[in-house]
Formats: structure tokens, C-alpha cells, sequence
């Protein structure tokens, strides 16, 4: 269901996006005002845009989002400072904690709303140290910022 809900909310932000392209086109001049004389094809082109972007949007969660895991030693008493220390520094709020999982959200409104809401980083408790899960490319800076650091 998640990847569903994602996948409308970017068909969503596209088409939103294309729309104020095109009106912004269309106010300047560049391009006519109506479907015909913006589209060779007319309707039949917005059916196929249509097509694109649902493509698109179907794919985008699988790639968009993804877990890594988080090689951590140490106690949860001694890591998890560093963890808050570290998100917090970022642009993170700790929206919630769940025993020994942590949970994520950034804490600027305008960046949590160009991001659809789908700003939560999880942290979720393993053997080894923690299994990050979330927007692909802020996994990968956390991962990357939190090996770097000395615990």
C-alpha cells in the first residue's frame, strides 16, 4: 500500500510540475493557449503524457526509496546520542521512539512539502547496529555522514 500511495503522490507533483511549466510557457508567449496549438497531437498528447507520467510514478518507489543496513558497535545507550547528535545536525527531528528504533522526520515545512511528505528516516535496532530505512539518496548521506563519526 505504501508504494502505492507514493507512486499517486508523485503522479500527482509531476503533473503539477508539467501543469506551471506549461502555464508559465503559455504566459510569456512561447507557447499558444490551447491543447491543439501546445501538443502536435492535440488531447491524444495529453492522454500519452498521462501514460509517462503514471509510468514513472509506478517505478519511482522502487528506486526512490530503499533500507541499508548501519554497522554500529556499541551499546544502544552509548550509539544512540550519536545517532540524535548526528540527524539532528542534518535537519531532523526525532518524530518518535519505539524501544530501540528511532524514527525520523526533517523539521522544515517547505522541505518536508517538496518531498511529498515522505521525509521519515528509520532507524530500526539490529545485532550489528541499526538498519536505515527511507528516501534513497538521504540513506545514503546518513550512512555515509554516520561512518565517518566516531562513536
Amino acid at each position: 500500500m505504501k508504494h502505492f500511495v507514493r507512486s499517486v503522490k508523485y503522479c500527482i507533483y509531476l503533473a503539477v510540475i508539467l501543469c506551471l511549466v506549461i502555464a508559465a510557457l503559455s504566459v510569456a508567449g512561447w507557447v499558444g493557449n490551447s491543447v491543439e496549438s501546445v501538443f502536435r497531437n492535440g488531447w491524444r498528447s495529453i492522454g500519452q503524457i498521462g501514460l509517462i507520467l503514471a509510468a514513472f510514478s509506478a517505478l519511482y518507489p522502487l528506486f526512490g526509496f530503499g533500507s541499508r543496513e548501519l554497522i554500529m558497535p556499541g551499546a544502544y545507550e552509548e550509539v544512540r546520542p550519536v545517532v540524535l547528535a548526528f540527524m539532528e545536525g542534518r535537519g531532523y527531528r526525532l518524530e518518535r521512539e519505539e524501544g530501540e528504533n528511532l524514527y525520523f522526520r526533517l523539521r522544515n515545512p517547505l522541505n518536508r512539502l517538496t518531498r511529498m511528505f515522505e521525509d521519515r528516516i528509520s532507524f530500526t535496532r539490529g545485532i550489528t547496529g541499526f538498519s536505515v530505512e527511507g528516501p534513497s539518496k538521504d540513506v545514503v548521506r546518513v550512512l555515509s555522514g554516520l561512518d565517518r563519526r566516531e562513536v
